[in-house]
């Protein structure tokens, strides 16, 4: 899979969001380019979080055709013939009790989200970076009522007591078979605290939970503030090497998330012995 797409954004100036898919289409293809390029063998729309929900937020929820749609393209005409996966994201709204979210309106806005990126020509859906197991099987019975797409999902962890738990308290345990009994192609983890290492040990409890295909993007380190920005340490053979661990313990597609770059893809990609001629 390719790598970070917000910190690649940042990195040449840009501001990390969907937003650039209208704004900067230019850094947007060229950053997916890279990753294949790379070797990367999926690619994944720059549309994290950019559903309605969110994008009300921020007072763009008008623009919700035009930044998923963009996003898709790009995505597209960078892959050639590899797949693409429309990114789907978290609303920022927490379910009830805890807030006063339905899950009735947060599917409605994953599905609007969904026939979007289906009707712009992507192959198959990743719901990724979800903090809440709740909110990503809303988002998984949305897209499975979309389209006839592959579905995948990741959720990201913030400690590992108990063997990983996400903010809300989910289990490792409990996240693969939950997420297997909703009929999810694939599943696994992405972004939060854990470093490669710690999320080969999280995709290990996955394993012994399901035999689904799991999936691991780890960022590049843990993150750290530095000079006032937001840093990931990990160079791409330190990184390359907690990706042959994942492998290791279980996970069938890897990749990168915050922090990574093409570096980090191509190193993991030779390591792993990828067949980069596409």
């Amino acid at each position: 899979m390719d790598g970070a797409m917000g910190t690649q954004l940042a990195a040449r100036g840009f501001d990390q969001n969907g937003f650039q898919n209208l704004l900067n289409p230019d850094a947007v293809r060229s950053i997916h380019e890279a990753y294949v390029r790379a070797g990367a063998q999926l690619l994944i729309t720059n549309t994290l979080c950019m559903n309605r929900i969110m994008l009300q937020t921020h007072g763009r929820a008008d623009d919700v055709i035009a930044i998923n749609r963009a996003g898709a393209e790009h995505a597209r005409a960078a892959a050639g013939s590899l797949p693409v996966l429309g990114d789907i994201s978290s609303t920022g709204r927490l379910l009830e009790p805890y807030g006063d979210a339905k899950e009735t309106d947060l599917m409605e806005c994953f599905s609007e989200q969904a026939t979007i990126l289906a009707q712009s020509g992507v192959d198959g859906f990743i719901i990724e970076t979800m903090l809440d197991l709740r909110e990503a099987i809303c988002a998984l019975r949305a897209c499975r009522q979309t389209a006839d797409h592959p579905v995948f999902v990741t959720l990201s962890f913030s400690t590992m007591k108990d063997g990983g738990r996400t903010v809300m308290g989910n289990k490792a345990e409990e996240c693969a078979v939950a997420l297997s009994l909703e009929g999810a192609d694939a599943i696994g983890i992405n972004c939060g605290v854990l470093t490669p290492f710690e999320i080969s040990e999280v995709i290990a409890r996955f394993r012994e939970n399901t035999d689904l295909p799991l999936i691991a993007q780890p960022n590049a380190g843990r993150p750290r503030i530095k000079n006032g920005a937001i840093e990931f340490g990990l160079s791409p053979a330190e990184f390359a090497g907690g990706l042959v661990e994942c492998v290791r313990r279980g996970a069938r597609f890897v990749g990168g998330c915050c922090g990574t770059t093409p570096e980090h893809i191509s190193e993991a990609a030779k390591i792993l012995k990828v067949d980069t001629t596409h």
